[in-house]
This record gives structure tokens, C-alpha cells and sequence, in this order.
């Protein structure tokens, strides 16, 4: 079947157009794997963070056996700590499986857990796995912060973090490097533990090193995608000009990107305005999928939506940037500041908050007009 440019799920390179970050996988392994690193791939919705887990684990298979794991749908897993250990349990069994591990190994590992102990029988197996099974294991585990507002999460990171400090003193077998992916920090990660009790910033995840990668796509970047497709569709585009204005108004946003190469790709094309491919693959037509993309619901508009009710806050802190010009000093340390940056809304310009890229900035502003429009016309109506 033909490649076809990818929104939604795992890019996979042998399906889908998409940029090539061969180069960031070797630099992770270099840098954190094979240092023996615990961290977390923080980004911001559909920010390439599952095709970046895909691509690292199909990588350290060649070397390490890989327990590449979800929370997705693992609500269940969180109602005790027993569930959690059986849940994990199973999960690793299959991906050992999976990776031809020896069969009395995974006997072994199936063996039942303590139903009075469960965490630390769990633990328990961990360094067994990892003293019998000949070679280093990582655990990757995908959609981390679904259910990290939860004390078992908690005791789960705090069984980590016992095990990495007794393997860096050489008191234990434990995982080569463990890589927990998701929108939030893990290690700052705001956590309510019972309704009773305050909110607080605690979190056993203190061994992790910071992930400093730029997971955004630059220039460059977009020039690779779009040239294996010139390669292969013959449009006659000027792919540098071409990539440079998608930068512009994306300022290399995974999901912006792909999908305005999508929409040129499946939906300008043809249409009366611009009767072939040759005539989509312009800036006019580039323009032209923006407009569309404004326009459609998508997942990560319906998400930014959401944000904005749940932080009114950081709602009053966009519109005093959008409509009063009002410039605010770029601290992390500022609370609306960091919670923008975590959700890919804002960026650092010259020290001062920005939005993150035009089309952010297009988006937030119509949204932003419509209501007060409504609200206006509420008042009048009222009035």
C-alpha cells in the first residue's frame, strides 16, 4: 500500500511519511540508556511521544529485551496495590514472550506474587528477571500520568527508585534504564493522594535525570518528510519553501505539520481550486489546508479547549496576551507559566511568554472573539 502521512496513533516508517529522528533515537540511547538513566519523555499532546517509544523500542531490541508498557487503559490496575502487581505481572510475561525470552524464565516470573506483600514480591522478581535473563532489561511505559494522582502509582515509583539506589550501590539486580512517557513531569507532577488531604508536590521520582531533548520539528526536519514524498508523487514543489512556511506557521509542532501535509495531500488536491497536485504543493495551497485545519474539530483542539475551562487562569493569562498585549517575564517557575509550556500553548520569545505558533495563536484568538461575542450579545439581549 502506498504511505500516507500520519495523525492519529504510532507513525510507522515503512507506512506512513514522517520525519526521520533516527538521529534522536541514537542520541536518547547514547545519553540515557546506556548511562543507566531513569527519565521521563514529558511533552505535550500529539507530540510525537508514542512514535518516539516505538522507534526506541524496535532500536533496543537489538541489544536490550524491552518491557514496553501503557496505562492507556489500565484503570483497573489502580484499585490495589495487588492489582497493580498483577497487572504488571502479566503485561511484562507477554512482552517477554514476545521477545522469545526462555520459557522457565517467564515459569518464573508467573510465579504467584504474595498476596500479603504484593509491591515487594514484585520487586523481588524484578532483580530475578534481571540477574537470569542474560540480558539488560528496559522498561518503557507509555501514558504514565493517567493514573499518577494515585498513591499506588506512587508506591509503584517508589519500588523503582528503591531498586535503582540499591543497583547504583551494587546491593541489586533492578532494570538497565527505566522511560516513562506522558503530558506531565512525573517528578513535579502535582498528586492528590485522598480528598482529605492537601495537594501536594512530592514524588519518589527524584532519581530521574532531566529530558532535555526538542522533540519539534525544524526546518530540516520537514524538508526530509517532504522530499521522500516529492520522490515519490513527482509534484514539482519547492520542497525548501515549502517546509519553511509550514515551519512558519507551526514552528514545528508534530501533529500542525503532519496534518497540513495530510490535508494538502488528501483533501487539496483536486479540488476545483487547485485542479492537481502540483498546483496543492504551493504556499496558496499550504494556506489553503490551513484554513481548513482552523476550521475542522480535531483532538487537539477539543484538548486545548478543555485546558482552558479546567485553568481559568492560564485562559485570563492568554487572552491578557492576545487582546491586551500585556508581556509576561518567561519563568518555569511561575505556575500558569510552566502549565502553558506543559501544554504546548507557550514558549520562551526573548524572555518574555509567547504563544507557541501561529496557528495556536489563530486558534486561541477566534475561539477567544466567539466569546465574547456571545457574551455580548447575551448582555444586550439581557439588558
Amino acid at each position: 500500500m502506498p504511505k500516507r502521512f500520519c495523525v492519529t496513533g504510532t507513525c510507522i516508517p515503512e507506512k506512513n511519511y514522517m520525519i526521520d529522528i533516527s538521529g534522536r533515537i541514537d542520541q536518547i540511547i547514547r545519553d540515557y540508556i546506556e548511562k543507566g538513566q531513569y527519565f521521563t519523555i514529558n511533552r505535550a499532546r500529539q507530540y510525537g511521544k508514542t512514535t518516539t517509544l516505538y522507534l526506541l523500542e524496535r532500536r533496543l531490541r537489538e541489544e536490550y529485551i524491552v518491557l514496553s508498557l501503557s496505562f492507556e487503559a489500565a484503570d483497573e490496575y489502580f484499585e490495589s496495590m495487588g492489582s497493580l502487581a498483577e497487572g504488571l505481572v502479566m503485561d511484562i510475561s507477554e512482552c517477554l514472550k514476545a521477545q522469545n525470552v526462555d520459557g522457565t524464565i517467564i515459569g518464573e516470573w508467573n510465579r504467584p506474587l504474595s498476596e500479603r506483600f504484593p509491591m515487594r514480591s514484585l520487586g523481588i522478581k524484578i532483580s530475578s528477571l534481571c540477574k537470569t535473563c542474560g540480558k539488560k532489561i528496559i522498561l518503557m511505559i507509555d501514558e504514565v500520568d493517567k493514573s499518577s494522582d494515585n498513591q499506588i502509582f506512587l508506591s509503584f515509583l517508589g519500588l523503582l527508585r528503591e531498586k535503582y539506589l540499591k543497583w547504583q550501590q551494587g546491593k541489586d539486580e533492578t532494570f538497565q534504564s527505566v522511560i516513562l512517557a506522558g503530558v506531565y513531569d512525573v517528578k513535579t507532577l502535582k498528586l492528590k493522594l485522598h480528598p482529605q488531604e492537601e495537594m501536594k508536590y512530592n514524588s519518589p521520582w527524584n532519581i530521574a535525570v532531566d529530558f532535555q531533548m526538542d522533540m519539534s520539528f525544524d526546518c530540516e526536519d520537514i524538508e526530509s518528510m517532504l522530499k521522500e514524498y516529492e520522490s515519490e508523487h513527482r509534484t514539482g514543489m519547492h520542497v525548501q519553501d515549502i517546509a519553511r512556511i509550514i515551519y512558519d506557521y507551526t514552528s514545528g509542532y508534530p501533529y500542525l505539520v503532519s496534518r497540513i501535509c495530510q490535508i494538502i495531500d488528501e483533501r487539496i488536491a483536486g479540488i476545483k481550486e487547485f485542479g492537481n497536485v502540483s498546483s496543492a504543493w504551493t504556499k496558496e495551497g499550504v494556506l489553503a489546508a490551513i484554513k481548513i485545519l482552523l476550521k475542522e474539530p480535531n483532538t487537539l483542539f477539543d484538548d486545548m479547549t478543555k485546558k482552558l475551562l479546567d485553568y481559568p487562569q492560564l485562559q485570563e493569562m492568554l487572552q491578557n496576551i492576545l487582546f491586551g498585549g500585556i508581556d509576561f517575564p518567561f519563568k518555569r517557575e511561575t505556575p500558569m507559566v510552566d502549565l502553558g509550556v506543559t501544554f504546548g500553548f507557550l514558549k520562551d520569545k526573548n524572555g518574555i511568554v509567547a504563544v507557541s505558533n501561529r496557528i495556536f495563536e489563530t486558534q486561541l484568538y477566534e475561539v477567544f472573539s466567539a466569546e465574547r461575542a456571545i457574551n455580548n450579545k447575551i448582555f444586550e439581549v439581557a439588558g
